[in-house]
């Protein structure tokens, strides 16, 4: 998940416009000059992006370039000079192929720095290593959507003012520094390293200690368990890692306050085991909860919501795990529930299939498990909504049970009478 890029142009545009002013009257330092010219020559356009127009027609000032903005040098002679405060490279339009090229080692000179942004394109090769080390007013750093390879660079990790560092859909690779996951790095408080494959290493046990809102580093090489998840935490996704362990103490251990603004959680497509935690299903902000593909065992303990207040669920999915019991009955609240490819048995709530055929649910998947009865409501199943229970203990109660079902969702005939009486099976 990368940042929005019509919130980056406007904070940017509005830097930019202050910056116009204040070229009319300093020269830009030297340094910083050199730094651009290196800038120009390790990136050019993709065809079709024009971005580097204005570089090249000779403009009076370096700052009047696209993407560059000035401001005074706090550190030189009141008025002197200006250095670069913000740098934008690629017009971030959604038709702009973007950039090509490399980021030249030079970049860590613009010690003034407090933006940096390159938007999706082809830029590939390493980030320079001591980038952190020369930016340390660096607020904002975002290099997602392109070709970069190497590793995180150590150096980014302890900046005092980095609020969001964007690395996701890169090349990367090598150990993250834990750092980033530390109270080290006491203002950061957005990390992106999704989409990288290649990113590795484990989540610090004192990641609860860091001041953390948004964390997305699915789909790399991540391992070893979860440790306690920071009170701070609003989206925290893993998915697609090589995770394993319980869950037990990851939402509230010792006293540790769980993550109350907790919107977004996503452990999918890991190794983790054991049952899941009451405390999951307790998380007073949790609209998405995402925790199918893994090796999940037992029952499912869904504790009863406190009276006159709903639970915040808009998806539930704790599909292909090997959970057993039943449905629980709190579920009914979820908007989208799927408990397909499990080991659930026994009949499913009346308020679950009420819920289905209100329209409350959108999507009800429980095909392939074990369930033994479906309370089909007097009313038609309603178009919006998409059910399935196919390859069940039990003859599909009408034919809308089984209109929702993927088509690749396997057979659609009951499951064979001799798993039914074990009461067991693959799932």
């Amino acid at each position: 998940m990368a940042l929005p890029p019509l919130l980056l142009r406007l904070h940017l545009l509005l830097l930019l416009l202050g910056s116009r002013a204040a070229c009319a009257w300093a020269a830009l330092h030297e340094r910083d000059a050199a730094a651009l010219r290196d800038v120009r020559a390790s990136l050019r356009d993709l065809p079709g992006s024009r971005f580097f127009d204005s570089w090249d027609d000779g403009a009076p000032t370096p700052c009047a370039y696209a993407g560059v903005v000035c401001a005074p040098d706090e550190e030189g002679p009141s008025g002197a000079l200006l250095r670069v405060s913000v740098l934008t490279l690629g017009s971030g339009l959604s038709d702009s192929p973007g950039l090509a090229g490399t980021l030249p080692a030079s970049l860590a000179s613009l010690t003034a720095l407090t933006d940096l942004v390159l938007y999706p394109g082809r830029v590939g090769g390493s980030i320079p290593a001591d980038i952190g080390s020369g930016l340390r007013r660096l607020r904002l750093l975002s290099l997602s959507g392109n070709r970069l390879t190497g590793r995180v660079p150590d150096s980014l990790a302890g900046l005092p003012d980095l609020h969001t560092l964007d690395l996701g859909n890169n090349r990367l690779e090598g150990a993250v520094p834990s750092g980033l996951l530390l109270p080290s790095s006491p203002s950061l408080k957005v990390l992106i390293l999704a989409n990288n494959v290649g990113l590795s290493g484990q989540i610090p046990a004192q990641f609860s200690s860091s001041q953390l809102f948004h964390v997305d580093l699915s789909r790399n090489s991540i391992a070893g368990t979860l440790p306690p998840l920071p009170p701070t935490l609003r989206y925290f996704s893993v998915a697609a890692n090589s995770m394993e362990g319980t869950l037990d103490g990851a939402f509230a251990r010792d006293g540790q306050q769980a993550p109350a603004d907790l919107a977004f959680l996503d452990l999918s497509m890991n190794d983790f085991s054991g049952p899941i935690p009451p405390q999951v299903f307790a998380l007073p902000s949790a609209s998405s909860l995402l925790l199918s593909r893994n090796n999940f065992t037992g029952p499912l303990a869904v504790p009863a919501a406190p009276a006159s207040t709903t639970p915040p669920w808009s998806v539930v999915d704790v599909s292909h795990n090997a959970i057993s019991g039943e449905v629980p009955e709190a579920l009914a609240a979820a908007g989208s529930l799927y408990v397909n490819n499990n080991k659930i048995s026994g009949e499913v709530p009346d308020a679950v299939a009420r819920s289905v055929f209100a329209g409350r649910m959108t999507t009800f998947y429980a095909q392939h498990n074990f369930l033994t009865g479906f309370p089909v409501p007097s009313r038609p199943l309603p178009d919006s909504a998409a059910l399935c229970l196919s390859y069940n203990c039990m003859d599909l109660p009408s034919a809308s049970a089984a209109d929702g079902c993927p088509t690749i969702g396997g057979p659609l005939e009951a499951r064979p009478a001799d798993q039914c009486r074990s009461g067991g099976g693959d799932g």
